[in-house]
Order: structure tokens, then C-alpha cells, then sequence
């Protein structure tokens, strides 16, 4: 077959065949493509495993005894052996139709059809290509000695088939030529930044170079697996040219002139854009991201395997080539003329491949590493860029991006110098992206570090560098520096002090930086000189070497610009300018503080005199910056102080002795008290104090608590109770001050425990009661509403409310009050005052009711004066907490109340609130407010009081009469001017006299109540007889001395009034009085109602006779035997109505008279008899 196409490459028509026979090619072999293609789902990228496992390249295609190639089928085992030059003449000329329909289509003819006939050439080239690869993996062996003569002529095709596949192979090269020759309309394509559907011929002819050039090394790579090693010879090259071409030699040839190409293009790319390096990636498209890929793993696997060189080894040959302007191995890399920068170029490739090497052979991103390291040819690379002795360093694309950023800390100033002097992994995401966030200054800061550590002479090198830069500073480069100068000026001696000897640098750096001026240095500068000081100390503290000799330096330091802050000679804007470079000092020295494990190393000597003169300087808004830094010294010394008591003996971090350690905490102590206590305590009385006032209060408690010897003389001899009185305790203290510092010690077990059991605590738990207790009463005081005292009201993120919820949660914790509770039978945490009535109610022994008694008064203190801000104020919300809170005292403590001891506390209460001048003034009304707050809370009020008037020993009857003065005052002024059902079923006084189960004390109310004396008539007399019927009604008294207090009353009213609604309500007041006493009364009649009934007769004999019977038929109507046993008064009151009269018998009187009778029955019926005779 091949003799018969061998003067022409273009194959005759195929012959018949069956197409059930051949199989159908794979709709889409492997191939590069940056173009989203359905069937494309495979790239080489997902195929390399299986080339570097030497695994069948396409395991599901070519499995039928022909393929079809080309237009034309095939046997698939014999095809490649058979008509090779053939098929490769079939694959040229189907590159040379591609390349000519790229001519064409730039005419412009025939655009949107090229699209298919161009992917249709290329699929059938990638396919050709795939067949080799699969025909190789499964139908080649390795060649065999073979007999002349005696071997088949197919088996010495066969045993020729290697050489001509490199034949083939390296015609394939030549007629692909460099991907750098490309013509110009070809190469852009591969700026096609986002690629339809419809494709010019160029991107496919671009692509199907890619492919080529690939799977070149990929047959040839099939080639050495498969013959194991062998070396294959190109005989007919030999012959021709008398050079040794082998598979070998063709894969490093072709390896080198790809990764040359790849580099150059890479290079036009840099030498575009240099300034834009950092954004900008070096390859074209991601085919070409994806050929640097497939190269890395294929050039390592080679490596492991057959020794051969590796991808560094390979790319940086040729980098050497171009950085020395020299061929390497007779090549020309061409580089563009335009890049004049190759150093850079050098550092930004070696970049983005070390990138590259991060990902997997399935193409997958990996934290691992996939690429062994390049150091050997960086460091050259390094020394090339940069001489250590000179200290320049520049690469033009890193810029001078960062190089004037100043770090805002000493912390994170120390931290960038510890990451230059201890390089992350290699396989870390910060190393690798380096070149993204370092400048070139930190990168020879890396490399001076990393030369100082790899060294092998002990102190050598250290020597030598020494000498150099500490020769390159003096006064006058000193007074130079700018700030960013100065900024790397600390920088470059702190990498020095982290790799070589700590005190040396640091006291050289100290020399040097005091060659500054000091009068005309800028107050940034000196807050860097600071904190560069701070960040030594740091490094000190980390080490643990003491830090004196740096902070008495930088004490002094501070304390001159404190007190020129405080001068009031000094201007606003120097004064401005000088509070940044302050607050950096107290932000260092925190950092200070923080990392210090043991504050034993002298660190006391930061907090010298000038926090003395700064702190009464600071305005509002400094001084809680100033506050915040007192907050974290005091909170890192009682951490240090618990790490010390509890630090284990085997511990790896260093410790001093404890009486070493005793003594500077002692110094710490000291510092603290004298510099910032002081001040502390004459801001402790205003009433809108800063919000950390409460915070740095409890600090001192608390180091009082644990160091009550380093406290000053005037707290002595019991400081923490002491501070508790200035603090917490202190009735002049403004509550929010007392809320949030009391919610900072109570959680403190060991404070709590002082209190239940400390020497000199007293009473502290029932004045922490007595503080809540004003605090939670004063919460709706105008001065800590939001605006005055914002920053207090919702401070740490917690509002008002939930610091009182805080609070009332941590004192219902308090030993003292748990028991009170449990005494009492409630739940621990429920928060009412009901707890000590109840236990007072259930003690027996005289001497605990009377201690009880005055620790309840202890509790409250003076709790009216807690309270006349709202009485003056006339607060709506201050007004209802005080009543409410009072009412139910006044309730739940009558018992306790009622005693001698406390009986003036609730006289005052009485007075104060329930009977103020302001509401017996006739001529003023009371305020709105106080009227809404008590009606209200009334019904509390006149509980607790009915209870106490009737246990109270020595001023009963006072209590008594102040009850119905009470009772009379807001009975008529709560009561409408006509009766409302709304009005009267909600009054104050009726829903106090209101009891679903009758009790004494309910009763002695009601009889208060029903005692009730108005105006004769009252101006409102219906309105207060519906207000008696509501209170008969809701009561089940069945008591006849309380139901008939209301009677008399109630008779005169259907007497004397005729208004049809007051007679209507008098009437049911009468039955429901008369049918509860008679149910009452056991036997005959109710000798109460009798009584009543016998008087009202008598009084109003001879005036209101008549009216008398009317009344009395009403009551015989309800009851007639209570009416029957009347019969003989009501006789004899008439004939001496009638004989006083002297008139003879009243014919009126006793047709009344008869009227009642007639409802008697026989009784009456024989009493007209008896007045007939």
C-alpha cells in the first residue's frame, strides 16, 4: 500500500467498508484549548498521570479492528507499522490546509464557515496524534536481532518502526517550526480574551501548534518507556547529514527550543508592561499556563526516574543565557529588543513558575509543594541583584511599593523584622506570594538575615557586617533621616538584634537614635524613635533580659513631652501634635505589658512621673485612651500574679525565684498606686464620669486585695474597704459608675469571699444590697440618660439595663442574700423583696428579729433621699419606679416595719409620699405625674399599712389615723363625679380592699375603708355608693361587725335622698349588707343589724317617721324577721310621736306604719289588731 501512494500524498477514495465494522474517532481528543467547547471536557492536564504511570494513553478508544484516519479506515494493529510516512504525509497535509485557510481567511473570505472546516483539520490532526500514542503503548515492542533473510518483511517494518517514528517525529519539528516565528496574526490570538462559539482559523492553527509541540515529547516519552532505555537512531539522517539523530537528542533539541520559545514569549510580555509586573502573569492564555505545567511534572518525573535534569536545571540554562547575553548550546533565544530589564525579568518569571509549581499534574492548586526548590541559582540570582557589603538593593518591577509605609506599633514593627529574619516554608502561601507583599528593602533585609544564619563560621560573618553598618550612621546621616528612613533604619537594626547579639544592637541603636535633635525633631518622628525603642524592649521581654536600662530612657523621654502637654503655656496645635505621639507611647507600652509572662523584668519603669502630669491634661476623649492603657496594665498584672502562683515547676517559660518575683510585683504595685490613683480618685464624685473609671476602680480594688502593703497610707488599715466606700459604697456616687464597677468585683469569687469572711469587711455585702438598691431606684435620673452620659449608658456593648440586669444577678449571688433566700423558700436568683418579710414573719427568737431588722435597714439606708430627684424632677418613669419600689417594701416588709426600729422609716414614707404638703394645699393641685404614679401603686401602700397599724406596738393609733387619712384623701380624689363602671372597678382604694379569700388583714382594711367620713352629703354621693357596692360585691366577708360599719350610712341615704340613682344603689348596698348578716346570724335575726336598725328608728323619731316606714319596708322585704323583732319599738315609737304631738292618732303615721306590718305576716297582722284597740 505504501509503494502504491508513495509518489503522491493524497490517498485514493477508500473502498467500501461496513461502518459497523470501523469505529467512530472520539469526538474530541486531548488538546489545549482556552475556549469553553462542549465534548472538551478533558485536557492533557488529566491525562498526565496516566503518561507518567505508563498507563494506556486513551483506554476506551481504539478498540475495533480499524479506525478511521484521515477520511479513511484502517487496521488499527497493523496501520502505523505498515504506511507510516504515509500517515505523517496525510498529518503535513492537513497542517498545510490549515495554514492556508489562515492566509485566506485574513482576505476575509468565508469567515463564519472557516470556523468548522478549521476545528474539523485540527481535531483530525490531534486524533492522528493520539492514535500514535495509543499504537505505541499497545502494539510496539521492543526491536529484536533479526536474521537476513529469514525475518517477515512486516516484522522488519515493525523492528524499523522506532526510527522511523523519530524520523517522522523531527520532520513533524522542522515543519512546525518555533512557536516564536509564528507570523504576527497568528500570535494575537492569544490576546482573545473571551472566545465564542465561532473561532478564527489562526486561534486553531495557534492551538494545534501547542498541541504538536506537546505531544512531540509525549511520543517521545511513550518511546523510551516502551523500548525501555533502548537508544533509537534516525539511520536515514545519519546517512544524509552525518549527524546522530536520536530520540534522546530530539526530545532535549526539542525540550530546550520549547521552553526557550515559552520564555521569550514570556519576556515580550514582561517588556510591556514592566511597571505592571505584579498584576500581570506571564503566560499568554491558560493553554500556554497549562504547557508550563505539563512541562514542570514531566521534566521532575523525568528526573526521578532516569536521572535525567530537572525543570530548574533546564529553565535556568537558559536564564543564564539571557541574563549573560550569550548562546547556550549553539541556540539563539532572540530575545526582544524592547526588554531591556532581563534582571527583572529573571526575578518575575522565577516567580511565577515557583507559583506554578504549587499545582498538582491534575491540574489541581495544592499547599504542598509540587516543584523541588530553585535556591542554588536564586541566591546567585540575589548576589547578582544585590551586594550585601553595599546595602542597595532594586528591582524596578517590585517598585517602591511599602517601601513609606511606617508600621502603626512596635508590635507589628517587630513582627515584619522577626519575618524577614525567619522566613516562612517554603510551601507556605506567604512565601510563595512574597514578591506580592515585600518591597525590595525587606527582601535584602531577608537576604541579610539569611546570611547571617547560614554561615557556618560561629560570629564570622556577624563581625564583618557589624563593622559595615554601624560605620554607614552618624549625627549627620542621623539628622537626615526622614520617616520612612528612620522607619528602615529600625528595621534594618531590629533583623540585626533578632539574628545576632541583642544588647549590642540595642544599645548601639540606642546611641545612634539619640544623635537626633531633640528640639526639632517632629513629634512622628519621635513617635518612631519610640516605638523602635519599644519594639527592642519587646525583644528584650520575649528573651527575658531586663528592660530597665531601655525604659528609663524611654520614661524620660515621655515624661519631657507629658509635661510640656500639660503646660498650659503650651499652643492648641503643638498640644494636638502631641497627643498621637503620647498615645503611641501608651499603646507600646501595652504591648509591653501584653507580652510580658511575668512583669519581673523592670517593666515598672515605663510608668514613671509623666503619666502624673499627662493624666490631669487628657480631654474626655484622651483621657479614655489614657484609661484604656490603665485598664490593661492592671488587667496583665493580676494575670502575671495568677500565672505566677499557679505556673507549673517544670515550666518552659522562664520564672524568677518567688521572692524575686515578690518584690518587682511589689515595684509594679507602686508604680501603679503612685502615678494613677490619685487622679483616679478625684474624678470619682462627677456625675458623668469617663466609662473606663468604673474598670481601672475595680483594677485598684482588686491589686488591693492581693497587695494590701503596696496601698497608700490614707487607705490603710483596711484599703479595700476603703475603695469600696470611694467607689462603690459612697451615696454622691453616680450610679452608672457604681453599676459597672460592682459588676467587675462581685464576679470576683475571691472578693466575695473576703467579703462573707475578710478582717475589716463589716457590713460589705449589705452595702453592695444598699448600692444596687439605689442604683436600680436612680436609673431614670436625667444625668444618665443618653446625651449627657452616653458613653457610660452603653459602654462594652452593654446598655444600662443589662449592666442593672448584671448586677442584680451577681448581688442575688451574694452568700449573705442566697441564705435570706433559701430562708424564705425562693429560687436563688429571683429577685424579691418578699425574702425577708417572710423570713421576719417566720422568726421567733426576739434577738434574730432584731437583727434582722436593722440589717433590712441597712439594706435600704436612707432610701427617700434616693428618691427626691424624681419628687423635684416630677420624672414619669423615676416616679413610677420609686412608688412601685416603695409600695411593695411597704407591703412585703410591714410586719418588719412595724417594729420600733423601723417604724420612723415608714412614717417618712407616709409623709413623703403618700401625704405630701403638696397634696393637702387646697389651693394647688398635685402634679400630674405623682397622681398617675399613685393611683397606680396605692393599693401596696394601703396593704402594707393596714397590716402594720394592726401589729405596731408603740404607734398603732397614729398608723391608724394616718390610714384613713390616706383612705379619706384619695377615695374622693381617685373617685369620678358621676359613677363609671371603668372608673370605680379599678379605683386604688377598692382594689386594696380586694381579696379573693377573706383575711384579717383584708378585713381591718375594708373596715378602714367602710369607715369612710365625706361631707354630709358627700358632693359625689353616687359615685361613693357605687364604689361601696363594688366593694361589698368583690368581698365575701361574712363578718356582721365589718358588713354593718357601711349601714347607718347606707339608711340615711334612702331617708333623705330621693335622686332615683342613689336611691337605686343605696337599695342594693342595703340588701346585699342584709342578706350577708342575716346568712350569717344562726339563730333569728342578726342582733348586728338589730342594733343598727333600733338606733336608726330612735334617732328619727317624731322628724322623719314616714320616711322611716319607707325605708323599713325595704328591710322587711329582705328580712321580716329582723323587721318582726323591731315590732316593739317601732310601736312604741309611734304613740310617743303621737302623745308628744297631742293631737290624737296620726292617720298618716299609721297608714305607714300598717305598710310595714303588712309584709310581717301573722305578726304583723297582730300588731294592727293590738294599734286598732
Amino acid at each position: 500500500m505504501e509503494d502504491d501512494f508513495s509518489q503522491s500524498l493524497t490517498p485514493p477514495v477508500s473502498p467500501f467498508m461496513v461502518e459497523e465494522l470501523c469505529e467512530p474517532a472520539p469526538a474530541w481528543p486531548p488538546c489545549f484549548s482556552c475556549a469553553f467547547e462542549p465534548g472538551r471536557e478533558e485536557s492533557f492536564l488529566f491525562i498526565l498521570s496516566r503518561l507518567l504511570l505508563k498507563l494506556d494513553p486513551a483506554p476506551a478508544d481504539f478498540e475495533a479492528d480499524t479506525v478511521d484516519i484521515f477520511g479513511f479506515p484502517w487496521v488499527t494493529e497493523t496501520a502505523l507499522v505498515e504506511s507510516p510516512k504515509l500517515l505523517f504525509g496525510l498529518f503535513r497535509q492537513k497542517v498545510f490546509s490549515l495554514e492556508a485557510m489562515v492566509q485566506s481567511s485574513s482576505q476575509g473570505f468565508g469567515k463564519h464557515s472557516l470556523h468548522y472546516e478549521a476545528e474539523e483539520l485540527r481535531h483530525q490532526c490531534t486524533l492522528f496524534l493520539t492514535y500514535v500514542k495509543v499504537f505505541i503503548h499497545r502494539f510496539l515492542e521492543a526491536p529484536l536481532a533479526l536474521e537476513e533473510g529469514l525475518a517477515h518483511p512486516f516484522a522488519r517494518l515493525e523492528a524499523q518502526l522506532p526510527s522511523t517514528l523519530v524520523e517522522e517525529l523531527f520532520s513533524i519539528t522542522l515543519l512546525m517550526g518555533r512557536l516564536r516565528d509564528l507570523p504576527a496574526n497568528v500570535q494575537s490570538t492569544f490576546t482573545i480574551q473571551h472566545p465564542g462559539k465561532l473561532l478564527p482559523p489562526s486561534w486553531h492553527l495557534l492551538h494545534l501548534y501547542l498541541d504538536v509541540h506537546w505531544v512531540v515529547l509525549e511520543i517521545l516519552q511513550l518511546l523510551g518507556q516502551k523500548l525501555m532505555g533502548q537508544v533509537v537512531y534516525a539511520h536515514q539522517f545519519v546517512d544524509l547529514t552525518g549527524e546522530t539523530l536520536t530520540n534522546i537528542s530530539l526530545f532535549e533539541d526539542h525540550l530546550n527550543n520549547l521552553l526557550s520559545d515559552l520564555i521569550s514569549l514570556s519576556m515580550s510580555k514582561y517588556g510591556k508592561v514592566p511597571t505592571e509586573a505584579l498584576s500581570t502573569n506571564h503566560y499568554h492564555c491558560v493553554c500556554t499556563k497549562e504547557l508550563w505545567i505539563l512541562l514542570i511534572h514531566l521534566l521532575e518525573h523525568r528526573s526521578k526516574t532516569i536521572h535525567t535534569q530537572s525543570f530548574w536545571a533546564y529553565v535556568n540554562t537558559l536564564l543564564q543565557s539571557v541574563l549573560k547575553g550569550v548562546q547556550v548550546g549553539g541556540r539563539d533565544l532572540r530575545l526582544p529588543a524592547h526588554c531591556k530589564d532581563v534582571l527583572g525579568f529573571a526575578w518575575w518569571l522565577l516567580t511565577h513558575l515557583a507559583q506554578l509549581g504549587m499545582y498538582s499534574c491534575n491540574g489541581t492548586l495544592h499547599n504542598e509543594k509540587q516543584l523541588e526548590d530553585n535556591w542554588s541559582f536564586v541566591s546567585e540570582l540575589l548576589k547578582s541583584s544585590c551586594d550585601v557589603k553595599s546595602g542597595s538593593f532594586s528591582v524596578p518591577w517590585l517598585g517602591m511599593s511599602g517601601l513609606a509605609n511606617v508600621s502603626p506599633s512596635p508590635l507589628i514593627l517587630l513582627e515584619q523584622a522577626k519575618s524577614c529574619s525567619s522566613p516562612a516554608p517554603l510551601t507556605s502561601t506567604s512565601h510563595a506570594q512574597l514578591y506580592l507583599s515585600a518591597n525590595s528593602f525587606l527582601i535584602f533585609l531577608r537576604m541579610l538575615a539569611l546570611h547571617l544564619s547560614h554561615e557556618s563560621a560561629p560570629g564570622a560573618p556577624w563581625r564583618q557586617i557589624k563593622g559595615r553598618i554601624y560605620a554607614k550612621f552618624h549625627a549627620r546621616r542621623m539628622a537626615e533621616l526622614s520617616e520612612s528612613g528612620l522607619h528602615h533604619f529600625l528595621l534594618l537594626f531590629l533583623v540585626l538584634a533578632c539574628c545576632a547579639d541583642l544588647e549590642d544592637v540595642a544599645g548601639r541603636a540606642c546611641d545612634l537614635l539619640a544623635l537626633l535633635p531633640p528640639g526639632a525633631t517632629a513629634p512622628t518622628i519621635c513617635a518612631l524613635q519610640w516605638r523602635g525603642q519599644l519594639s527592642l524592649t519587646l525583644l528584650y521581654v520575649e528573651r527575658a533580659l531586663d528592660v530597665g536600662a531601655l525604659a528609663t530612657r524611654l520614661s524620660s523621654s515621655f515624661e519631657k513631652a507629658a509635661r510640656e502637654f500639660y503646660l498650659k503655656t503650651t499652643e492648641v496645635a503643638r498640644r494636638a501634635a502631641l497627643w498621637p505621639l503620647l498615645a503611641s507611647y501608651l499603646g507600646g507600652v501595652s504591648e509591653v505589658w501584653e507580652t510580658s509572662a511575668t512583669l519581673c523584668l523592670s517593666e515598672e519603669k515605663l510608668l514613671g512621673e509623666g503619666f502624673s502630669l499627662l493624666l490631669p491634661a487628657c480631654r474626655p476623649a484622651e483621657l479614655s485612651t489614657a484609661l484604656s492603657f490603665l485598664q490593661t496594665a492592671l488587667a496583665q498584672r493580676v494575670q502575671r500574679l495568677c500565672h505566677q502562683h499557679g505556673c507549673p515547676a517544670d515550666s518552659s517559660s522562664w520564672a524568677p525565684p518567688p521572692s524575686v518575683a515578690k518584690e518587682r510585683h511589689l515595684a509594679v504595685a507602686t508604680a501603679l498606686w503612685t502615678h494613677f490613683f490619685p487622679f483616679l480618685r478625684s474624678l470619682r464624685l462627677s456625675q458623668t464620669p469617663p466609662a473606663q473609671l468604673a474598670d481601672a476602680g475595680a483594677g485598684f480594688t482588686l491589686l488591693a486585695l492581693d497587695m494590701p502593703s503596696s496601698t497608700p497610707q490614707d487607705l490603710q488599715p483596711h484599703p479595700v474597704q476603703s475603695i469600696m466606700q470611694g467607689f462603690g459604697w459612697d451615696e454622691m456616687l453616680c450610679p452608672l459608675l457604681v453599676t459597672r464597677y460592682l459588676n467587675h468585683l462581685l464576679q470576683n469569687g475571691e472578693l466575695v469571699g473576703w467579703m462573707s469572711s475578710g478582717s475589716g469587711a463589716g457590713s460589705a455585702q449589705a452595702l453592695c444590697v444598699r448600692a444596687w438598691i439605689r442604683s436600680v431606684l436612680q436609673q431614670h435620673l436625667p444625668s444618665l440618660q443618653l446625651g449627657v452620659c452616653g458613653c457610660m449608658c452603653v459602654c462594652a456593648g452593654r446598655t444600662l439595663d443589662e449592666q442593672l440586669a448584671e448586677m442584680t444577678r451577681l448581688v442575688l449571688r451574694l452568700p449573705e442574700v442566697e441564705s435570706l433566700l433559701q430562708r424564705a423558700g425562693l429560687q436563688p436568683g429571683s429577685a424579691r423583696l418578699e425574702s425577708v418579710g417572710r423570713v421576719y414573719s417566720g422568726m421567733q427568737a426576739l434577738s434574730e428579729r432584731s437583727s434582722l431588722v436593722c440589717r433590712a435597714l441597712e439594706y435600704v439606708g436612707d432610701i427617700l433621699k434616693y428618691l427626691k430627684p424624681y419628687l423635684l424632677n416630677r420624672s414619669t418613669e423615676g416616679l413610677q419606679l420609686a412608688y412601685w419600689a416603695l409600695g411593695c417594701m411597704v407591703k412585703l416588709w410591714s410586719p418588719l416595719l412595724a417594729t420600733a426600729k423601723a417604724l420612723p422609716l415608714l412614717l417618712r414614707i407616709v409623709d413623703v409620699l403618700l401625704l405630701p404638703h403638696s397634696l393637702l394645699q387646697q389651693d394647688k393641685s398635685p402634679p400630674t405625674q405623682v397622681l398617675s404614679a399613685l393611683r397606680d401603686t396605692l393599693p401596696l401602700y394601703l396593704q402594707g399599712l393596714s397590716v402594720a397599724a394592726g401589729m405596731s406596738q408603740t404607734q398603732g393609733a397614729y398608723l391608724k389615723q394616718q390610714l384613713r387619712n390616706v383612705i379619706t384623701q384619695y377615695l374622693s380624689r381617685f373617685l369620678p363625679a358621676t359613677p363609671s363602671a371603668g372608673a370605680v372597678a379599678n379605683h386604688p382604694v377598692l382594689l386594696a380592699g380586694c381579696e379573693s379569700v377573706p383575711s384579717p388583714q383584708g378585713a381591718r382594711l375594708r373596715r378602714n375603708i367602710l369607715e369612710f367620713k365625706g361631707h354630709a352629703p358627700p358632693p359625689r354621693l353616687a359615685a361613693v355608693l357605687s364604689f361601696l357596692l363594688e366593694l361589698l360585691r368583690r368581698n365575701n366577708d361574712t363578718d356582721p361587725t365589718l358588713l354593718t360599719v357601711p349601714l347607718p350610712s347606707v339608711l340615711r341615704c334612702l331617708m333623705l335622698i330621693n335622686e332615683p340613682q342613689v336611691k337605686r344603689l343605696s337599695a342594693d348596698c342595703l340588701q346585699l349588707i342584709v342578706e350577708r348578716c342575716s346568712s350569717a346570724a344562726t339563730q333569728g335575726p342578726c342582733e348586728h343589724t338589730l342594733a343598727i336598725l333600733r338606733t336608726f328608728v330612735e334617732e328619727n323619731e317624731g322628724v322623719y317617721d314616714l320616711q322611716v316606714y319607707t325605708v323599713l319596708e325595704t328591710v322587711a322585704i329582705l328580712s321580716p324577721s329582723t323587721v318582726v323583732s323591731l315590732i316593739p319599738v317601732l310601736s312604741r315609737s309611734l304613740r310617743n310621736t303621737e302623745q308628744k304631738r297631742g293631737l290624737g292618732r296620726n292617720t298618716l303615721l299609721r297608714n305607714g306604719y300598717r305598710a310595714v306590718l303588712a309584709l310581717l305576716g301573722e305578726a304583723g297582722q297582730t300588731e294592727m289588731v293590738d294599734l286598732e284597740d
